[in-house]
């Protein structure tokens, strides 16, 4: 697992590490989750790898957003954990063990 600070570093890690998903935040400093997640998406080397939104944006237009922005997935918090792993697993083809 990855973590950074800002959307801008979101999109460069996504670039280097290839990771099987990412969970964005929308809310992120220098570049915010939704154009982070469109640079991502538009990025032939990333395009396919998923993007699971967790963000307390609980409002229908930023779900929309999120999702036109390219956004795989949506959840809100406070997070409910059954449901945010069964989207994950969704995500990645039910790939979790454990």
């Amino acid at each position: 697992m990855v973590c950074v600070a800002d959307g801008d570093s979101a999109v460069a890690t996504t670039r280097r590490e290839r990771p099987d998903l990412v969970v964005m935040d929308l809310s992120l400093p220098i570049l915010d989750g939704w154009e982070a997640t469109r640079r991502i998406k538009a990025d032939p080397d990333t395009h396919a790898i998923p993007v699971l939104v967790l963000t307390a944006h609980a409002m229908g237009e930023d779900r929309e957003r999120a999702l036109a922005a390219g956004c795989d997935d949506y959840d809100t918090t406070p997070v409910e954990m059954a449901r945010l792993v069964d989207k994950i697993e969704r995500l990645l083809g039910g790939t979790i063990t454990g």
